[in-house]
């Protein structure tokens, strides 16, 4: 199997169950078993057919003659794939990305297919780069119209082109080392040993950027180190863990906050680490137990569903809640085409797992609320709100890492644009009396 077609079945396979795409990619490169060259491949190929369908699109509609929405299904694929290599990469020859386009298009269409996927490429191709401008931040970011807007509306003027470039970037890989398991100097000279390459977080310590796979670096099978972007670590480092805490994570898996939670405890105190979803607890035992974890306990329990037991008993209290995941653009592409309606209704379910939330933690605690979205509907509305309902808590400064150059605050919004990690909102709430 080549690249190309594992790409090409990746994003068959998205559209079909629509599906996210890390995942769906994930599964086809475990199945076709590609080298890590190929597997590379497959994934720049999938992802940027995701992250610019809009202006490929545009581009197209130049060289095909229907209507791109009159075409199979699998023909536009096709040619987005092949579009993508013509006019996004540069060490793909313009003859091998057309030819298998056409060898695709006959296996998955027919020949007729095969004809127009190869004039229109062979078009395309011939123009070099005197392809039309895009009309708009929409098409030229592959951002649908109305998410530009919404934004616009959250992130305002000067910051919306950055935001959309920086959701089209190739993100790389954070890790978190784990002191648990060994110290630092171990795990970079194990890395060093091998050439593997990586920098420092500019602002997390602790934190690694890489690319690759980090599963088949030296030291994460021996729980050295974890995956997790700086913006989750630094919401469980902003809740200001002590040794001995009892904690509670409420919607867990696949675990990586409580993980930093146990980290924070120097394993000494007690997580309850919750999903909804039963099937995802084994993940974070999995996780837990590679990382030398003894400190986190797996319930499922639904975080909006009140447990009479837990009243009152935590010292801190985590609520990552589900979300938009707008602020996740870079590592999930898809979710920018996602039905932003739908992401409406997601307001009630955050409210009351936040509400439910509270109700947990003791008198003098802390309740951490955060999300991976950069909306306000989302993110300041839902924690606002809860403070005027729940006048026993009020919003309370974080202390941040001194490098990330922020004034201390309750609310916290982070960009990828500005701080180099995931678009993030962390608001701490303390818990008075």
């Amino acid at each position: 199997m080549s690249a190309r077609n594992t790409a090409l079945a990746a994003l068959i396979a998205c559209r079909k169950r629509e599906a996210w795409s890390d995942g769906v990619l994930k599964d086809y490169l475990r199945r076709d078993k590609l080298d890590a060259r190929d597997a590379a491949l497959a994934s720049r190929l999938c992802y940027g057919v995701l992250q610019n369908r809009l202006l490929l699109d545009f581009y197209l509609s130049r060289f095909v003659k229907p209507p791109l929405k009159k075409l199979q299904p699998v023909v536009l694929d096709i040619l987005r794939l092949g579009a993508y290599q013509l006019t996004m990469t540069d060490r793909i020859p313009a003859s091998a990305a057309i030819n298998e386009a056409v060898e695709q298009a006959k296996r998955s269409a027919n020949r007729q297919a095969a004809g127009l996927v190869n004039g229109a490429l062979r078009a395309m191709a011939r123009t070099g780069e005197d392809l039309p401008a895009p009309p708009d931040l929409a098409t030229k970011y592959s951002h649908p119209a109305p998410l530009v807007e919404l934004f616009r509306e959250n992130v305002g003027e000067t910051l919306l082109e950055p935001l959309l470039q920086s959701n089209n970037a190739a993100p790389p890989t954070a890790v978190q080392h784990n002191p648990l398991r060994c110290p630092e100097p171990a795990l970079l000279g194990a890395w060093e040993e091998k050439g593997v390459l990586w920098t420092r977080h500019p602002w997390m310590p602790g934190c690694f950027q890489l690319t690759g796979d980090p599963t088949s670096l030296p030291g994460f099978r021996e729980g050295w180190f974890y995956v997790q972007d700086a913006a989750a670590r630094l919401a469980v480092r902003a809740a200001g863990l002590k040794p001995g805490m009892r904690v509670l994570d409420c919607c867990a898996a696949p675990g990586g906050k409580s993980f930093a939670a146990a980290i924070e405890l120097e394993n000494r105190g007690e997580i309850l680490s919750c999903d909804i979803h039963p099937h995802k607890l084994p993940l974070i035992e999995a996780g837990a137990e590679r990382l030398g974890v003894k400190a986190v306990q797996t319930v499922q329990q639904d975080a909006a569903v009140m447990r009479e037991d837990w009243i009152e008993q935590m010292d801190a209290v985590l609520a990552d809640v589900p979300c938009s995941g707008l602020g996740v653009i870079r590592k999930k592409p898809d979710v920018r085409y996602k039905d932003l309606t739908k992401m409406e209704r997601l307001l009630e379910l955050q409210a009351s797992i936040l509400q439910n939330a509270g109700r947990y933690v003791k008198p003098g605690g802390v309740l951490l609320y955060s999300t991976c979205t950069v909306l306000k509907r989302e993110n300041e509305a839902v924690a606002e709100a809860f403070l005027e309902r729940n006048r026993d808590f009020v919003p309370e400064p974080m202390t941040l890492p001194e490098a990330l150059r922020r004034e201390p605050s309750a609310m916290l919004t982070l960009l990828p644009c500005v701080d180099e990690c995931d678009g993030f909102f962390l608001a701490k709430l303390r818990k008075t009396v």
